[in-house]
């Protein structure tokens, strides 16, 4: 991979995708402002940067305690259908509304 003409999200993408498990926000950033090998003259300020760029990619995810991962490590979240109240949802109604709409246009 070419570092210097690569993007600093896509050089922590390569660096995530090499070691295969999350890295601590700070090694993972210091690791990128290496490979980048572009003179740094804060490198609070160039800290800053790469992580706000980061957490800004969806290709990356904040696993907690300041490590980072990559999104596609994690299974999709998936959504429960129904209310926990025990109604019916809005979905639920409609569909029942069209059957018997339907029903009503056979007879």
């Amino acid at each position: 991979m070419n570092y210097e003409k690569s993007t600093e999200t896509d050089v922590a993408y390569y660096i995530l995708s090499k070691k295969g498990e999350p890295i601590y926000y700070k090694d993972l950033v210091t690791e990128v402002i290496k490979k980048k090998a572009k003179p740094v003259q804060s490198l609070s300020r160039a800290i800053s940067e790469v992580y706000t760029q980061i957490n800004m990619d969806s290709r990356f995810h904040h696993m907690g305690k300041s490590m980072w991962g990559l999104t596609e490590w994690n299974p999709p979240e998936t959504k429960r259908s129904g209310s926990s109240s025990g109604g019916t949802t809005a979905a639920s109604k409609s569909t029942r509304r069209r059957e018997k709409l339907f029903e009503s246009i056979q007879e």
